[in-house]
């Protein structure tokens, strides 16, 4: 049979029986016998090991000046995982926060993390003080690394909880700060890892539909197991006879992947996406401190980028900074999306402009690693409004209805998804823990529905959720913080359409006083992270309609302030 014959699942039967690398396996996970890839390495620090064997004085890292290869990124970790076991006294299982931009040491202290088989808890940059000392009250981690911003925000955490706090990047001298740690261990050998596969690799804050952020809780195998279902994509289409075009440089030589980090590590997306999937297949990654898109746009061709992830807005912001300045960016193999939906008209205009990279998109969520759908190129184009089919090998898919039973074709129902790759639980969250996952199902609160040919349409949310910018928003969170400000008696969160970030946060009120926009954004912005303030705001002279459970009715609510048909409604 010749390469060109095989359909999708005869490709993977060729790659899952012919190539090491994608052998497939199965293990125990969480009391369910699960598909594994037998050859992924055990834990995070085995894959390190094995690149820098593989690619050595090979590029890895850049930031402006700053450059590092394989090995040197390696010799850093080492050495940090020396400051951290020797100097500091870190042991296997201990919780140690991140909170900065996207520097260098962020990576370096994750991964050095990884390879002592401790815990990283990866902390919002955007949260407030008060969003911070939650996130250390739960997970319990006592040592933190922090940039000079973050540190400020720490400070009460610091000192109430007996938090250590090392500084990163700082502008004046600290008790511990990372330059001077890692000064005094100039030299490491790689620890003995004593993390398995299903030890715990890190934690990472989601919003939840409960107001709180969840830590979930990712094991080396779930993050491994979406690794290598990434890296057999190019793969698989080759296997098909479908085989992608890609950029090269002036002497005819196929670029190596780099790919241009625009979103932050304490997203899954920036770590997993962007960063370990990069590490993982011997690429490039080049790091930007906030997102830029004139700079992005700069960057991309200056590196010769061959891959852009960013949210949907980034996309746009692309495309507007790349035609001011005239850019073609030609190194572009693929211009990926994911953490809201992109509007469809943007497929179109990025097929148009950017003729020799493929649009793409996808589905996943911090509880499953980032793995999930994809669709990209002619098929992408010619179906904008799909949020892609399954990535294989070793997951599976259902659409379940409210009935637990399993929706047909075209029948909106619940997603769930089935892998190794999905979240060990919540933290100190057994309840929504067993909510959420069963027997290895991991059930998103998307609802959607599957087309005859496979095809998923993501159509809304069981969760009252909003997602601005990539960024997810609890909208019970945003009302307890309304019902804090002082006068106000009801209020109903709900998402405004937004052409640029997707969704953006509105809010029916019902109040005795009525502050200006304004002057409520100012008395939220203690207990808010700024994207989670209301930008649009109603007021109600009489308490918010309710229906005929007597609950308030958010979705009348919504569509009477929108469409301003709302009498009682005043928009400030």
């Amino acid at each position: 049979m010749t390469p060109t014959e095989r359909t999708l699942g005869e490709a993977i039967g060729f790659l899952t029986t012919s190539d090491p690398r994608f052998a497939l396996s199965t293990a125990p996970i969480n009391g369910t016998v699960l598909p594994v890839f037998a050859s992924a390495p055990a834990n995070l620090c085995d894959l390190l090991v094995d690149k820098v064997g593989e690619y050595g004085d090979r590029e890895l890292l850049v930031f402006g000046a700053e450059r590092l290869s394989y090995r040197a990124f390696a010799e850093q970790v080492w050495r940090f995982a020396a400051v951290l076991q020797k100097d500091l006294g870190v042991c296997r299982g201990d919780r140690i926060a991140i909170a900065m931009r996207n520097y260098p040491e962020y990576v370096i202290a994750l991964m050095a993390i990884a390879a002592l088989g401790a815990v990283a808890v990866h902390m919002n940059a955007w949260w407030t003080a008060s969003e911070l000392g939650y996130g250390f009250e739960d997970s319990g981690a006592r040592l933190a690394l922090a940039d000079d911003a973050r540190a400020g925000r720490l400070h009460d955490v610091v000192t109430s909880m007996g938090v250590r706090l090392i500084r990163v990047r700082s502008s004046e001298s600290q008790q511990l700060d990372f330059a001077e740690l890692m000064a005094g261990r100039p030299h490491a050998d790689p620890p003995i890892c004593p993390a398995t596969a299903d030890d715990d690799f890190s934690i990472m804050y989601t919003s939840g539909s409960t107001g709180h952020p969840k830590g979930v809780v990712l094991t080396h195998r779930s993050v491994m197991t979406a690794l290598w279902s990434w890296l057999m994509i190019l793969p698989t289409y080759e296997a098909m006879g479908h085989g992608i075009p890609m950029a090269s440089d002036p002497q005819g030589q196929p670029l190596l992947q780099s790919n241009l980090v625009t979103v932050p590590f304490f997203h899954i997306s920036g770590t997993n996406s962007c960063f370990l999937l990069t590490l993982a297949a011997g690429g490039k990654v080049v790091l930007m401190p906030k997102w830029d898109a004139h700079l992005a746009v700069q960057l991309i061709e200056d590196e010769q980028i061959t891959r852009f992830w960013g949210v949907p807005t980034m996309s746009a912001d692309i495309l507007e900074a790349a035609k001011a300045t005239g850019a073609t960016l030609s190194t572009l193999n693929s211009i990926d999306a994911g953490g809201a939906k992109r509007p469809a008209s943007q497929v179109g205009k990025l097929a148009s402009q950017f003729k020799h990279a493929s649009p793409a998109t996808g589905f996943g969520m911090t509880e499953t690693n980032g793995l999930g759908l994809r669709l990209s190129g002619k098929e992408y184009i010619d179906h904008p409004g799909a949020a892609g089919r399954l990535i294989p090998p070793v997951q599976a898919l259902r659409i379940v209805l409210d009935d637990g039973s399993e929706a047909g074709a075209g029948e909106v129902g619940e997603l769930a998804l089935q892998s190794a790759a999905n979240m060990r639980c919540y933290l100190n969250k057994p309840e929504q823990t067993e909510a959420a996952l069963k027997a290895g199902w991991m059930h998103t609160g998307d609802l959607g529905y599957q087309d005859e040919n496979g095809l998923v349409f993501i159509v809304g949310r069981k969760k009252d959720m909003i997602i601005r910018g990539g960024e997810n928003i609890a909208c019970p969170e945003v009302e307890g913080a309304l019902h804090r400000v002082e006068g106000v008696l009801e209020a109903s969160v709900f998402s405004v359409p937004d052409e640029r970030l997707g969704e953006t946060v509105g809010a029916a009120v019902y109040a005795l006083e009525r502050p200006s926009l304004q002057q409520l954004q100012a008395l939220l912005a203690g207990s808010l992270a700024q994207f989670k303030i209301p930008e649009y705001v109603w007021y109600y002279a009489e308490p918010l309609p309710r229906g005929a459970t007597e609950k308030i009715d958010k979705r009348r609510i919504r569509e009477a302030c929108l469409k301003g048909e709302a009498t009682p409604c005043v928009f400030a």
